[in-house]
């Protein structure tokens, strides 16, 4: 199959390109934004798990754009701060932390950047690589949700909202009675350009209220309901139910659906390269020694190549 095999399976990968974004999941927090007016009000906006950066590209351009037509409030400043333990090209206007969301040092960092203010927003896109095994996927996807919420609790406003990615397993329920101690509303939603065939969906919270007496502490497990007696009676699949809400126009692309190349007949398909390709992925050296024929020698090289000889092309996102 050729280079343009792709931008036709995939019209959101096709459009994320043409409109210069960095990945696909770009149009997620645009649908989003436009179902929930994520972005009113919105000054200060921390991204968690940022790479490749589509959704700090989203930030930057809304907030960014606001502030420059002048529609942000007086004596406020846009500040984006983007997270992520992968090293990610830069993007104007945001500030990045290479960093562990697990860590306080982490937070401490953010807030500096927010010179002592909170965050009136937090966005995680964050996902394992999957495995196929669902139950370890959904494990490991709902770990990383609750990290994501613990370093929020650190850096989120009263009354902020908090959006991640979330699997929607036979468990979730769980993660949604957690989230429900934290933020007054809690919605569950499904973007269009989120494809039917997965399991991923977006958590929508917002009003953040922690508990009266709570003390942020990245040591402290997140679900032990003990704030709560009265909440925690409600047992099994029906502890807490949480909306569920399918964002974008029906007559938006479908994503599950193959498109044709030349989707208007007065202008001719043309392919386009990735916005941004990777820095320094794992599968680099890989894509390296199978281009030259050496991925079954035992004596292939160990060390990476240099990326500006072999520079892979943007993967496809598996959701």
């Amino acid at each position: 199959m050729g280079r343009s095999s792709k931008d036709k399976r995939d019209i959101y990968y096709r459009l994320a390109k043409e409109e210069g974004w960095r990945a696909r999941s770009a149009f997620k927090l645009l649908q989003l934004d436009h179902e929930f007016n994520l972005f009113t009000g919105v000054n200060r906006a921390v991204d968690l798990c940022a790479a490749p950066g589509s959704w700090s590209q989203v930030l930057s351009r809304k907030l960014r754009g606001r502030e420059e037509k002048g529609e942000e409030e007086k004596g406020e400043e846009v500040k984006i701060v983007a997270v992520d333990l992968q090293a990610m090209a830069p993007l104007p206007g945001v500030t990045q932390i290479q960093g562990d969301i697990t860590k306080v040092s982490t937070a401490q960092e953010i807030i500096r950047h927010f010179e002592g203010q909170t965050a009136d927003l937090v966005v995680c896109d964050g996902a394992p690589d999957v495995t196929g095994l669902h139950d370890v996927d959904e494990y490991i996807q709902a770990q990383l949700l609750l990290a994501a919420l613990n370093i929020t609790t650190h850096v989120l406003k009263p009354g902020g909202t908090f959006v991640a990615k979330i699997f929607r397993g036979k468990d979730v329920t769980l993660l949604y009675s957690q989230l429900k101690i934290f933020f007054s509303g809690v919605t569950c939603a499904k973007p269009r350009s989120s494809r039917n065939s997965s399991i991923e969906a977006f958590v929508v919270c917002q009003n953040y209220s922690p508990p009266e007496g709570y003390i942020p502490n990245m040591s402290n497990p997140l679900l032990d309901h003990s704030y709560d007696v009265d909440f925690n009676q409600l047992e099994g699949p029906n502890r807490v139910i949480v909306p569920f809400l399918a964002c974008g126009d029906l007559s938006a692309f479908d994503s599950d659906r193959t498109y044709p190349l030349q989707l208007d007949a007065d202008k001719q398909y043309q392919y386009t390269p990735p916005t941004q390709p990777p820095i320094s992925p794992p599968y680099q050296q890989a894509c390296h020694l199978r281009k030259t024929n050496l991925l079954s020698r035992e004596d292939a090289p160990s060390v990476c190549p240099d990326q500006s000889r072999d520079e892979p092309e943007l993967p496809a996102e598996s959701t």
